[in-house]
């Protein structure tokens, strides 16, 4: 049961063909035996507990079905650390936002999912909880920030997660532990927590699931409309209808991204499932200097990391891992004419995307696969020295930099048999068709 996909999973629970006492044991009977070799899922709740919240689940569409939220979102009565040693035994007394909605629909959270240090890189380790490694090379990292939830859905501990992308944190994990990840439209599902909601508009929650029709599922969940943000435009429709779309593939920007070898031949694989679908797939020169977005992606994130945790690291200027302080650092250091530059080339790339001729663009999830779990990250890739923590996820962030939506299909196996992602980048608030096409290619796919 606990192999299948979250929809048949709730099937099975409504039709009394399992119940949900069965369903919850037989979750946590799979976390007990493979979680401690991966380390996907944190904060474990007491199983006697759990068993009991099983036998009477709250009503909604999740209705009894075992979730785990990511460390990184506040969960009432669970111990929420974002990875950090100064919140080590911090336990909220509320939920956020989209953590109420999912406990509203009827999930019983089991614990929390492992992530990076407040979420900054691309691989999930961190002093409380130490890392998680790759379900399918348990050497190899398992990605990040939702690398847990990605271990979580590909080790079949769990069947539906959500997950948060700044810089590929969906994505990228989603891709290396061939599951699927959606990245909405900013807006859609709405953030919560005091603080700008205007100028830093780079991150978002959203759904992971080894189905699509499992994101829409969450998503529809995530996405309820918030009267408390401005930008929210939810909830989340479907739609049945499948156009055939105009779709360019980028593969590398043109040389601009260094790829280690394998991750195109791979992503390949993918785009001909899409042209099998009878998808036109064109061939498109960089839309857009790739110089210029990574200059005013790192200038607006470094600015917004700062803004959200200055007075953190003044309080405990010690108390922050070397990334997180660099990131706060340089944030701290812009001055309003490097913002205002920042903010003028991401306003172009989003008119240059605009008025595009496809409907999507295609990249890679990653310029690399796996890699050793026991690396920070990687210093170069296809033999290009990284100059930052955070350059070797530079193909993510043409999506990020503006809030488009971006979907991680899984693309099949490199040569070391780790999995690759492709993402399916469109544009804004055209999520339905998106997931549509992602529904067509799921029934295609292959690899999962």
């Amino acid at each position: 049961m606990i192999d299948r996909d979250a929809t048949a999973q709730l099937a099975a629970l409504r039709s009394g063909e399992i119940s949900a006492p069965e369903l919850m044991e037989a979750t946590l009977d799979r976390i007990e035996t493979v979680n401690p070799d991966i380390n996907a899922i944190v904060s474990m709740q007491d199983r006697d507990d759990l068993l009991r919240q099983a036998e009477r689940p709250d009503d909604g569409p999740l209705s009894g079905l075992p979730m785990a939220i990511k460390d990184l979102s506040d969960t009432k009565g669970i111990r929420t650390t974002y990875g950090s040693p100064l919140f080590a035994d911090h336990v909220p007394k509320a939920d956020s936002a989209m953590v109420a909605r999912i406990r509203k629909a009827g999930a019983i959270l089991i614990g929390k999912t492992n992530t990076p240090e407040w979420g900054y890189g691309s691989h999930s380790y961190n002093p409380v909880h130490g890392v998680t490694r790759n379900p399918y090379d348990q050497t190899k990292s398992a990605g990040g920030s939702s690398g847990g939830a990605g271990a979580a859905l590909a080790a079949r501990m769990v069947a539906l997660a959500d997950g948060s992308d700044m810089m590929g944190s969906l994505r990228n994990p989603a891709g290396w532990n061939n599951v699927y990840g959606f990245r909405p439209s900013y807006g859609l599902v709405a953030n919560d927590g005091p603080g700008d909601l205007f100028f830093s508009q780079l991150s978002t929650n959203g759904p992971m699931a080894r189905s699509v029709r499992d994101l829409e599922l969450l998503l529809s969940i995530q996405s309820a409309f918030d009267p408390r943000h401005p930008h929210s435009v939810g909830p989340y429709i479907s739609t049945e209808d499948h156009p055939k779309l105009r779709i360019a593939w980028l593969r590398d920007w043109g040389g601009a991204y260094p790829m280690e070898e394998g991750v195109l031949e791979t992503c390949e694989a993918a785009i001909s499932i899409l042209a099998d679908l009878g998808h036109d797939i064109v061939d498109m020169a960089p839309p857009f200097s790739s110089e210029a977005l990574w200059e005013s992606w790192i200038t607006l994130r470094s600015w917004s990391i700062a803004a959200k945790q200055e007075a953190l690291f003044k309080a405990h200027p010690d108390g922050l891992k070397p990334e997180a302080v660099w990131e706060i650092e340089r944030g701290l250091a812009l001055s309003n004419a490097e913002i205002r530059h920042a903010a003028q080339i991401q306003s172009d790339w989003f008119r240059t995307t605009a008025q595009m001729p496809v409907d999507l663009i295609a990249l890679p999830s990653a310029q690399l696969f796996p890699f050793p779990a026991e690396w920070h990250w990687p210093k170069e890739v296809a033999s290009v020295v990284m100059d930052t923590y955070h350059r070797w996820m530079e193909v993510v962030i043409p999506a990020s930099l503006t809030g488009l939506p971006a979907l991680c299909v899984p693309a099949g196996f490199g040569p070391g048999g780790t999995p690759m992602g492709l993402q399916l980048i469109g544009h804004r608030g055209r999520d339905a068709e998106i997931l549509a096409l992602g529904r067509d290619y799921d029934s295609r796919q292959s690899f999962i």
